[in-house]
């Protein structure tokens, strides 16, 4: 799967990268047809220190998946947005299960015909 990361009004270092799309990967166990991923870091200016936003957009047939965490360190956002973009990957897969087996009940079956 093909993730970018970008940092948004700052320079991530290079383990912050291996780090995210090390957990990006992790997804493939779940969907193994990731058509791409990106990933946006950004730094808020307030004065709580949870002020990293990690926001992680999949494209996958069919529809696009998008979590947003905020927290006080990008690996605990990234944490916390790539279990988001699991249970969707879960709720996707359970959705489109339930709707391939109720088209099978539709279609007539060979024997009638």
């Amino acid at each position: 799967m093909n993730i970018t990361v970008q940092s948004i009004k700052f320079d991530a270092d290079q383990k912050l990268v291996d780090f995210i799309k090390k957990r990006a990967d992790k997804l493939e166990q779940f969907l193994d047809n990731i058509i791409e991923g990106a990933c946006y870091l950004r730094l808020e200016n307030v004065d709580d220190e949870a002020n990293k936003i990690v926001e992680l957009k999949f494209n996958i047939p069919g529809n696009q998946l998008f979590a947003k965490a905020q927290a006080k360190s990008f690996e605990e956002a990234t944490d916390t947005a790539i279990e988001s973009i699991r249970r969707q990957i879960n709720k996707h897969k359970t959705k489109t299960r339930t709707n391939a087996s109720n088209h099978k009940e539709l279609l007539p079956d060979v024997n009638e015909l």
